[in-house]
């Protein structure tokens, strides 16, 4: 299907508090990938949320919240915090009351500050950090999220992180609208509860705990840095640690989400759009 309308503007939130970071270069290649191969007039601007406090107007028609460093409480209550929530409100009121409607995707960080503002569940520190490739498992509603529709049950996925998401609250899930698509790997020998990786938060809205931008370059630079592999050896072990790296190799694990992901969450964006377009005339 070609889209009826060719020129899409998207908003990077940037939340990395300028910390050198492989994210932000990966989501750029992404776009522009995507609008090479689906011929489309795409502009993607950037926004320093939580340094310059810059936040973008509703023109955009794609958000793209990004992860980054520290802890997702400690913001609360922040200048910065308070503008970047009122933009989420006005984009969920915009979209209750226009049929063009706005799609925005959080990632790591943004999704536990997403899950803290609706009280969805416990935010809170891990144990240990998280850090590495790892499988995570599709709930039976992320069985049918079209996003995920090219990933297998379970998919690979570069997680990396020292906070989690746990204890939902059933109720206020409801309340929300909010759906749970995709749970922590699973860990028999471990008695504690599977974090959540990833949330339908709207029709509109979809957020992950994960990283589903990352790719094997980026992910291969923070595994041969000596903290990072001293990290991975103390938590897991030294063969994990090597099967990791022999992961990035593999095309149907980290590559196979960072190619399938985000490519997906911009069809669902794009295409459902121009079907309603169709619809509509």
């Amino acid at each position: 299907m070609i889209p009826t309308k060719q020129h899409w503007k998207i908003a990077i939130l940037d939340m990395y508090e300028q910390v050198p970071n492989e994210g932000m270069r990966c989501i750029r290649e992404i776009l522009t990938s995507y609008a090479e191969k689906h011929a489309l007039d795409m502009v993607f601007h950037e926004y320093e949320v939580r340094i310059a406090q810059e936040v973008p107007d509703l023109s955009y028609d794609i958000y793209i919240s990004t992860g980054g460093p520290g802890s997702p409480l400690d913001s609360e209550g922040s200048e910065w915090e308070a503008r970047y929530f009122r933009l989420m409100e006005e984009i969920r009121q915009l979209n209750k009351t226009t049929d063009d409607k706005k799609q925005v995707l959080l990632i790591c960080h943004s999704f536990q500050l997403m899950c803290r503002y609706l009280k969805l569940g416990n935010v809170c520190r891990r144990r240990s950090p998280a850090f590495g490739v790892f499988p995570v498992h599709k709930t039976t509603a992320g069985e049918g999220e079209q996003v995920f529709n090219e990933l297998p049950d379970p998919y690979f996925i570069v997680d990396s992180r020292n906070w989690q998401v746990i204890e939902l609250d059933q109720e206020q899930m409801a309340t929300t609208g909010a759906t749970v698509l995709a749970l922590e790997k699973e860990r028999p020998h471990v008695p504690l509860e599977r974090a959540t990786m990833a949330i339908r938060f709207s029709d509109y809205c979809i957020g992950t705990q994960f990283h589903p931008e990352a790719d094997a370059t980026g992910m291969r630079m923070y595994l041969l840095q000596q903290e990072k592999k001293n990290q991975v050896i103390t938590n897991y072990g030294a063969e994990k640690y090597y099967s990791m790296l022999e992961h990035l190799s593999d095309p149907d694990k980290i590559m196979l989400t960072h190619d399938e992901f985000i490519p997906a969450f911009l069809d669902n964006a794009i295409f459902k759009q121009s079907v309603s377009d169709k619809i509509e005339a």
